[in-house]
């Protein structure tokens, strides 16, 4: 898909990889719809990306996107409202770090809410318009901890890899249908994610800093992934590189691996 005039919905907009997309569309884009739990930040985007491109129209929805019926009211609104979709990137996301067993049973059920179902529903409720015009692009803000178990990070490992094979599946699915569909992984990427996503007493871990990836780069490597309809996208060679190995390890390996991490992190 072509991404000049295209109309966009980004969740999770307000910050971050969110935020970064908005920028980066910003003077491709004819419309945005931003939406996030934060709305004096999205105001604020809202303004400054009009000042820069005066054509473009933009929408600022605040909506808590883990709360299902905030969520309903939401999508009706895009419905009664006849605002068009034909770029949906399912960016809105929650993390946690630390053992599961000390884990927040609520933070739990808000984090699978919101990277599973929210993004699911999103998906359903934007596709079959999509499909109808037979054009449009869906691009999934997943995670290359997806590709294997994370100790540690459990719940969030779990939910991205939803996200990639809930990916792969629909893009099958969509064949000669006009409508892409691309799961963006990302390695360690510096944004207030890692903040939200730490807990007390809990020292984050980004990772080697040569797997480090700038947000520009993460948004600039999707949106080429998106028109060049490429099912999958790992921002940075050092991380392709990596996943791929990853990737072609036996299970018994990487259970090797992961039995060995929380060790080296610290924990007992």
């Amino acid at each position: 898909m072509k991404l000049h005039d295209c109309n966009a919905l980004i969740t999770g907009a307000s910050a971050g990889i969110g935020r970064e997309f908005a920028r980066q569309l910003a003077g491709r884009a004819r419309s945005m719809i931003l939406a996030a739990r934060r709305d004096e930040r999205l105001i604020e985007l809202a303004d400054q990306l009009q000042r820069e491109h005066p054509k473009l129209v933009v929408h600022v929805r605040k909506v808590d996107l883990a709360d299902l019926e905030q969520l309903q009211a939401f999508l009706q609104s895009l419905s009664r409202e006849k605002l068009e979709v034909d770029l949906l990137i399912n960016n809105a996301g929650l993390g946690d770090s630390g053992r599961f067993a000390e884990s927040d049973p609520d933070r739990n059920k808000e984090m699978t809410l919101l990277n599973v179902a929210t993004l699911t529903l999103i998906t359903r409720h934007l596709l079959p318009p999509m499909i109808a015009k037979r054009r449009g692009a869906i691009l999934n803000v997943s995670s290359s901890a997806g590709f294997l178990p994370i100790p540690l990070s459990a719940v969030y490992a779990a939910t991205k890899a939803y996200v990639t094979s809930f990916s792969e599946a629909l893009r099958a699915e969509l064949l000669g249908t006009g409508v892409s569909v691309c799961a963006l992984c990302p390695g360690p990427v510096v944004t207030e994610f890692q903040q939200v996503a730490r807990r007390e007493g809990v020292k984050p871990n980004i990772g080697p800093q040569f797997l480090v990836v700038t947000v520009e780069q993460v948004v600039r490597d999707a949106l080429a992934a998106l028109e060049a309809d490429r099912p999958i996208v790992i921002p940075g060679f050092a991380m392709k590189l990596l996943m791929l190995i990853v990737r072609l390890m036996p299970m018994p390996v990487l259970r090797w691996v992961a039995r060995i991490s929380p060790r080296k992190r610290g924990v007992v």
